[in-house]
């Protein structure tokens, strides 16, 4: 079971994805992980995204995709695995696509995650934090005492500068921009799929289910 898992911020991709790897004991691969994993492992990999982004530079599709392609060869990936936040582009879409057949792996499925973009604002612009523990609050779901003051440990709480609406809108505009060619490049080829996100937990995992069938 491989699955590329797509969602705008807020739209409970988080969520999901933690439901899933327990029920199917599948792992959760983001980029970010595996290359500060790299890193951290002083591997030539790892030295060469060290060098990169120590010059503040991106790090290549190359590279990206040599270390996608090392972690899906590792154990815990052997019934299965889902990206998160890859691939990104077109490229590294054909790129994962040729990783895929040289490792005989066919049955890839690309579901997102769907919520309109004025439920994501009202959702993400509803988010508070306790600014001393970190522990998360929602005007929605999960409100804050009247004196904002945190039920832990009494610290301040804030929402922070990227849950405000300006800071949002940029994100759902670069999430849209690096997304839609996705959608268009495995609509073609029948791998995508999309639930509601308007769902409950239960129900959008239920959704989810059904397609991984």
């Amino acid at each position: 079971m491989n699955l590329i898992l797509l969602g705008a911020p807020g739209a409970g991709k988080g969520t999901q994805a933690k439901l899933i790897m327990e029920k199917y004991k599948i792992p959760q691969i983001s980029t970010g992980d595996i290359l500060r994993n790299e890193i951290q492992e002083n591997s030539n990999l790892g030295q060469q995204v060290k060098d990169i982004l120590e010059k503040g530079e991106l790090v290549s599709d190359k590279i990206i995709l040599e270390i996608v392609r090392k972690r899906l060869t590792q154990t815990d990936c052997a019934r299965g695995f889902i990206l998160d936040g890859f691939p990104r582009t077109i490229a590294q879409a054909e790129g994962l696509e040729q990783i895929l057949s040289q490792m005989n792996i066919k049955d890839l499925k690309v579901i997102e995650i769907y919520l309109a973009e004025s439920e994501i604002i009202r959702r993400l612009t509803s988010r508070r934090i306790c600014a001393n523990c970190g522990k998360d609050y929602n005007l929605l779901f999960n409100p804050p005492p009247p004196n904002s003051k945190c039920t832990i440990c009494n610290g301040e709480i804030i929402q922070r500068d990227d849950d405000k609406k300006e800071t949002i809108q940029n994100r759902l505009k670069v999430y849209q921009n690096q997304t839609k060619p996705l959608i268009d490049f495995y609509r073609k080829k029948n791998r995508y799929f999309q639930v509601d996100g308007l769902q409950s937990v239960k129900e959008v995992f239920g959704s989810i289910k059904k397609i991984l069938i």
